[in-house]
């Protein structure tokens, strides 16, 4: 047994849209400019918030979520990845105690696990001893984590702030920062919450916000928050590397930026080395042995991609070739025959998969699903069962009858389950968004299938 002895802090909030976000960055990117070397996590599956860590902490984002990894790999993952940092910055998901069914993965339940004091981020706006209210009864709720201050934010005036600072010093309850309402502070959004920050420069809005919160937060308190910490025990991940190794193709641009660094690092452990190609720039695959397609926004470069056509060729090749082939949400819609967009107009995609992506108004899932293999597929097993995630606004549409689905889902709320994704003997391609730290036997199963594949194209060159 191993312990670390990281110091860490959870910023958490009452709900969603509370500005953990937009605080988290600026923490990040003030702690970095002071000389730290701060490790930033983000609790659930989200991608698009650890986009904005990586830029303001200088050092790759993860994410911590119990339905995606076990237990036991949470607690050595967060101590490998925050290995030779000074600090750990944990931004929390929903509200505190809010997660998937029964709570997993709440915000409440990985800062206990993690041993972790909390910071409460409250959006004050409207509120006065309401806000103190708020904060005694997330701190009573349950008496087994550790509410250690509040950050106030939103606030209207210095009036606003010390009435609520007031009715916190009654309850004892230590105030850390105090951030003024400014519509600039707010992070770019559209239909999937916030825009990822790798489809522009945000470079200068980091910088805004690492200003303003670096004025409004006491950063000295919160470092000595940090250091409360208990020691956190763990145990190393000890995984063996396949014998020969392979390279892996894996899409990122602005259209696909989906995935879980940790993820890629279990490839990497298992003996694959990776690169990223752009199916929007570059016009072929590089040279390689397995491609993944990650998720991420197809829909709003639609243009790019169905215009390079050379790329497109590429990857139809790749698939008739029998490369192994994994695609993900956004990946599954690019090798689909076309996307129709918002407006309802179509683009040729890969037509590697005959079906059709279509774009709605409303959200037509989201939430944690458990997947069972159909069949036996280039990740899984027939009857095998993976933990997962699906958040998407288009849908599946102009299947046949006799379409090959790979995965038979049910969504962890509701327990309603449904036919998904799509595979053959070199393709997995679906909705559903996979961790592989979280399944490891899966991360072999790929791999073993691209070593196949390479042996293959090397005894037919001979």
């Amino acid at each position: 047994m191993k312990y670390c002895n990281i110091p860490r802090i959870v910023l958490a909030a009452p709900q969603s849209s509370s500005g953990k976000t937009t605080v988290v960055t600026g923490i990040l990117g003030a702690l970095y400019k002071n000389g730290l070397t701060v490790q930033p996590f983000k609790i659930g599956p989200d991608y698009i918030d650890p986009s904005y860590h990586t830029i303001a902490a200088h050092r790759p984002g993860h994410n911590l979520d119990t339905w995606l990894v076990d237990e036991q790999r949470i607690s050595q993952l967060f101590a490998e990845a925050s290995a030779n940092a000074d600090i750990a910055i944990i931004e929390g998901v929903m509200g505190l105690y809010d997660g998937g069914k029964n709570g997993i993965s709440s915000t409440a339940e990985l800062a206990k696990k993690l041993n972790a004091p909390i910071i409460l981020v409250i959006n004050c706006r409207s509120m006065g001893d309401s806000a103190a209210a708020l904060a005694l009864g997330f701190r009573e709720y349950d008496h087994d984590i550790n509410l250690s201050g509040v950050i106030l934010n939103c606030l209207g005036s210095a009036t606003h702030e010390q009435m609520i600072r007031d009715a916190m010093g009654r309850l004892n309850i230590p105030v850390l920062g105090a951030v003024q309402r400014d519509d600039a502070l707010k992070m770019p959004e559209r239909h999937l919450g916030l825009t990822p920050a790798g489809e522009k420069d945000t470079t200068k809005k980091i910088a805004y916000i690492t200003e303003k919160i670096s004025r409004q937060v006491d950063l000295k308190a919160l470092i000595q928050t940090a250091k409360t910490a208990l020691p956190l025990p763990y145990e190393d991940l000890i995984i063996d590397a396949l014998p020969s190794s392979v390279k892996i193709a894996v899409a990122k641009d602005e259209a696909f930026s989906f995935y879980y660094a940790a993820g890629l690092n279990i490839l990497k452990k298992l003996g694959a080395r990776i690169e990223f190609f752009s199916p929007i720039h570059d016009t072929s695959l590089p040279e390689c042995d397995a491609v993944i397609l990650g998720g991420g926004f197809p829909e709003l470069f639609v243009d790019c991609l169905a215009s390079n056509t050379s790329m497109l060729n590429s990857i139809k090749k790749a698939a008739a070739d029998k490369i192994p082939l994994y695609a993900e949400c956004g990946g599954f819609m690019y090798l689909m025959r076309q996307i129709k967009d918002f407006t309802g107009k179509t683009w040729k995609m890969a037509n590697v998969i005959p079906a059709d992506a279509i774009m709605q108004e409303k959200l037509q899932t989201v939430g944690y699903v458990t997947a069972q293999a159909l069949t036996d597929n280039i990740i899984a097993t027939k009857g095998q069962i993976l933990h997962g995630h699906e958040f998407h606004f288009s849908m599946q549409a102009a299947a046949a009858a006799a379409f090959p689905w790979a995965f038979l889902l049910t969504k962890n709320r509701t327990n309603s389950q449904y036919k998904a994704g799509y595979y053959n003997d070199n393709i997995l391609a679906s909705y559903f968004h996979l961790h592989f730290l979280g399944s490891i036997k899966a991360a072999k199963r790929f791999i073993q299938k691209a070593v196949e594949y390479k042996k293959l194209k090397t005894n037919h060159y001979k």
